[in-house]
This record gives structure tokens, sequence and C-alpha cells, in this order.
């Protein structure tokens, strides 16, 4: 069974001026001269987690992470009912991506996410495939309207009596717009009471994977990180994360050279695999691993395919087209 990288700590941070009154944090660990390669953390709005770096081989890669805009260690956190949302959406996290790789000194990197990371992935490395020197998915995600209203309607049909819980929480018949409007309300009691709903929801979808975790979006999460997950969450897909319907699968081939590999859970009930499956089509010479026993939230199996991935390209020159 392949094992994680052991734990390491970042040898440089900092915060990065973006923009519109925006820091946004960096770390960056491992080799200072290894291969760049940016973790794009999912969410929109969880904040990147150390445990991220740990499947990348310290001595080979030059490890970026970063928190998005309102989340983690950036600054404003979404968590403030006045922090304004306006400034915080795709267009604004692909420019600060590039403006980090540009403060950080690297021409090209490798870019590695999941879940909402791969729509964020998808979407900067359309922009700028020449900067991008190979690309590794996990839990593939494009943000259609479909794909999110499949999340919050389609698969209720397994769960109806928490799909109507998390409907009602909503206070409103547009679900995602009430979940905006209580997200960013000036009371705390209200917003946190709108996140729990959320995150219950979240949890629940999860709940019959086989290494599903009960409470896996809400455990060791403080009610602050909680507000910011689910406001910036429920902002993004209340506006389809302002991306054209399809956009991201239909102008996959402009990835044409950049060598991908995708990684999905067989049993994953909040992105089912046909995503995927549709982006290693469009894509010329993706690969798309299916893992039979991992759901969303992954699964041993699936860190090794994460691993044998990321070490492959460890040995790649960089260089991809």
């Amino acid at each position: 069974m392949a094992e994680l990288y052991p734990p390491i700590e970042p040898y440089e941070s900092g915060l990065l001026d973006v923009g519109d009154g925006n820091k946004v944090y960096w770390a960056t660990c491992g080799n200072p001269n290894g291969k760049p390669a940016a973790i794009v953390h999912g969410g929109p709005g969880s904040g990147s987690s150390v445990n991220l770096r740990r499947v990348f081989d310290p001595e080979r890669y030059r490890i970026v992470q970063f928190d998005q805009r309102g989340c983690g260690r950036s600054t404003p956190h979404a968590s403030d009912p006045a922090t304004d949302m306006s400034v915080n959406t795709t267009e604004h996290l692909i420019a600060d991506m590039e403006r980090l790789r540009e403060h950080l000194g690297i021409e090209k990197w490798l870019l590695h996410g999941g879940s909402w990371g791969s729509t964020l992935i998808l979407a900067y490395a359309g922009r700028y495939p020449e900067r991008v020197t190979e690309i590794v998915l996990v839990s593939v995600t494009t943000t259609r309207r479909s794909e999110i209203d499949w999340l919050y309607r389609g698969v209720g049909r397994f769960f109806p009596e928490e799909l109507a819980k998390f409907r009602a929480g909503a206070g409103d018949e547009d679900v995602l717009a009430g979940y905006v409007r209580l997200l960013g309300e000036d009371d705390p009691d209200v917003r946190l009471r709108a996140a729990k709903d959320w995150v219950a929801w979240e949890d629940t979808v999860i709940s019959l994977e086989p290494n599903g975790k009960p409470n896996a979006y809400s455990a060791n999460r403080s009610p602050a990180e909680l507000i910011a997950l689910t406001r910036i969450c429920s902002h993004y897909f209340a506006n389809a994360a302002w991306l054209e319907e399809g956009i991201l699968i239909r102008e996959a081939g402009r990835l044409a050279g950049i060598p991908g590999v995708l990684i999905h859970g067989r049993l994953d009930l909040s992105g089912p695999v046909e995503t995927a499956w549709e982006v290693a089509n469009a894509w010329p010479g993706a690969e798309l691993t299916i893992v039979e026993d991992s759901g969303h939230t992954g699964s041993a199996t699936r860190r090794e395919v994460v691993l044998a991935a990321l070490d492959r390209f460890s040995a790649r020159s960089g260089v991809s087209r």
C-alpha cells in the first residue's frame, strides 16, 4: 500500500496583494530547485490543507499551495458579511493564480487538485496552456449547471427526507439564492444556522461511500470556516461559476500536448463519473482511471493512483508543449 510522503513545513510563505482589497495566502514546500507544482484546493472555499502536499515527493517538487480568495488565511475572510463577494469569481481566481506564478518566478508548473479544484485548473489551463506542464485531477468536475442541479436536487432521489430539510433551510424556492442571502446576513446566528444546514446536506451525499465518514464536511472546521466555505460555495454555484455551460469540456482540445491524468471514483454520488469521462474524451491524450472502490472522498486505491501519476511526472523535464 502506497503511503503519503512525510509531513513537511513551508520554507517560504506570504500574502500576495491581488487587488480589490484582497490578499492571497501562499506557501512553498519541498525542494526550492525542484519541479514547480501548484495544489488547487476544492470547495470552493475549503482552503488548502497541509495534507494535500503529502502526495508530492518533497525532494523532487517545489510545492506551491495557496488559499483562494475569502478562505483559509487569505483576507478578507468570507465569514465576515462585510466582505465583498462581487470580486470573488472564477475570473478573479484565474488571475490570482497567474499573478502568483509570476510572483514566485515560475515559468511553468504542474497543476493538481480535485472537485472544485479541477474546475479551476481546467479553466486556468485553458486560458494559459503554455504555463502548464502536466495536470493531475481527482473527483473531476466542470461546474456545469447540470452538475450543480444533480448535487443540489437530482441526487436527492436517494435522500428525499434530507433534501427536503436542505431546501427548507434556504427559505426560498431558489435554493442556492436563498443560501447566498442567508450566508450574507448580518446576524451571525442566521449565518451559522445556514452553514450547518448546507454542510449537513453535503455530509449526507457522501454518507453512502465506502470510505465516507460522518460529518466529513463539517468536522474539524470552526464556525468561521464553515460560514466562509458555504458562503463561497453558494455564491459560486448560484452563478454556475460564471462559466458558459459546457465550455470546459467543449474547449478541452486547447489542452492538447499537456499530459493529463484524471482519477475518479466509480461510487462518487456528488459528481458522477460521467463528467470525468466527457473531459477525458475531449482532451487529446488524457488518461482516465476509474477507481472502483472510491467515491468523492477517495480511498487507498485512489491515493496510490495519484501518487503514481505525480511520481511519474516528477521525472519529466517540465516542458510539455
